[in-house]
């Protein structure tokens, strides 16, 4: 076996158990029809950045931080990918109800939801989500675990109040 191929199934063992964390994290940065195209940057992007992880944080930690840092600046450049997303919104509703079921709706309606907030609560309620502690989700971000905790309450308010609407219109 070649050197390559040994690091190639090196990381992607090592990158296994994070999958989950960017499947989520594309979930909510994405629309449905870009989940693919962020998750495919997600992964290149931790694969680039591996060989400056020093071990000083977990390596979930390093994971995390480059995975949000990378949607935060994939949605930026959102404003581009608007165009094709609008003409594939229909037939993506189309195959949605086609196959919902209550649960799935439910979750596709909270996903629409965080999707409707700004980038940073966005990330805070994923990190969040995925059962990040405050204090690490403070040391990501650069905020105080006080602030973190308090944006999420009122995040948290916010998505209940999108999903309930969202709810009503369908």
């Amino acid at each position: 076996m070649g050197a390559g191929r040994q690091e190639d199934e090196a990381f992607a063992a090592w990158l296994a158990p994070h999958l989950g964390a960017l499947r989520r994290t594309a979930r909510a940065f994405a629309e449905p029809a870009d989940q693919h195209d962020l998750m495919q940057e997600l992964m290149l992007a931790v694969w680039r950045a591996r060989p400056r992880f020093r071990g000083d944080s977990a390596d979930t930690t390093f994971v995390y931080r480059v995975a949000h840092n990378t949607a935060l600046t994939w949605k930026r450049g959102e404003t581009r990918r608007r165009r094709r997303r609008e003409a594939i919104a229909a037939e993506m509703a189309l195959r949605l109800e086609a196959v919902d079921t209550p649960e799935a709706c439910l979750l596709d309606r909270l996903y629409d939801a965080i999707r409707c907030l700004p980038p940073l609560d966005r990330s805070l309620v994923l990190l969040s989500l995925d059962g990040q502690p405050y204090a690490e989700i403070a040391r990501l971000h650069g905020l105080s675990e006080t602030n973190v905790g308090a944006r999420l309450s009122r995040v948290r308010r916010r998505l209940s109040d999108l999903v309930e609407e969202r709810a009503d219109g369908v």
